[in-house]
């Protein structure tokens, strides 16, 4: 008599169920989602708690970006903007349009996003086809420890054409929001 054993099930990995922000939303509003969360890709991630030299930098960028910024346009700090199945809250966005505009439904795309990258820079690298694919104009990853500015710009499809990395030292102007200029040395000076 011959014996066949069974074969052994196929390893598997955990199972992701994805998202819609609609739902996100719902589940937030019933307390199942945490705050200090950011929803990439259909999935839930919970934000890292923030150093000082990344408050630092948000502060100083925020000054600079409000002093810059014409009428017709709202500079955010970590609030949301809807991108299909994902809704990051970069660390300051500007978007054209008026608080009105927005009562009702977070915008879709920006003219000028920035993400402040102390320790979170391949986190924050991840948003980028969020951004490119919603036709975000301009992406700055302000990198913290080395001292430069990572641009990118030209959104195509899920990616940016133009990418260019700036700094130590210089200064940087923004072509999505001309009037913006930062002195990058003088940014990162102690």
């Amino acid at each position: 008599m011959t014996v066949v054993k069974a074969p052994k099930p196929a390893a598997r990995g955990p199972e992701v169920y994805p998202l819609s922000v609609r739902a996100c939303h719902a589940l937030g509003d019933m307390g199942f989602i945490r705050e200090k969360t950011e929803l990439l890709y259909g999935q839930v991630f919970r934000k890292l708690p923030k150093s000082p030299f990344h408050t630092y930098l948000l502060r100083a960028l925020l000054a600079l970006l409000q002093a810059a910024v014409p009428k017709g346009f709202l500079v955010s700090s970590e609030q949301p903007i809807t991108c299909g199945d994902s809704e990051p809250e970069p660390d300051l966005s500007v978007v054209r349009g008026s608080m009105a505009d927005f009562r009702d439904a977070h915008p879709q795309t920006a003219e000028l996003v920035i993400e402040i990258c102390v320790s979170t820079l391949e986190y924050d690298r991840s948003k980028l086809r969020a951004y490119a694919k919603f036709g975000v104009k301009e992406c700055w990853l302000v990198l913290g420890p080395e001292k430069q500015i990572e641009v990118y710009r030209q959104p195509a499809g899920d990616q940016y054409a133009e990418s260019a990395v700036h700094g130590p030292g210089g200064t940087l102007t923004s072509t999505a929001v001309p009037e913006f200029t930062v002195d990058i040395g003088r940014l990162f000076a102690e």
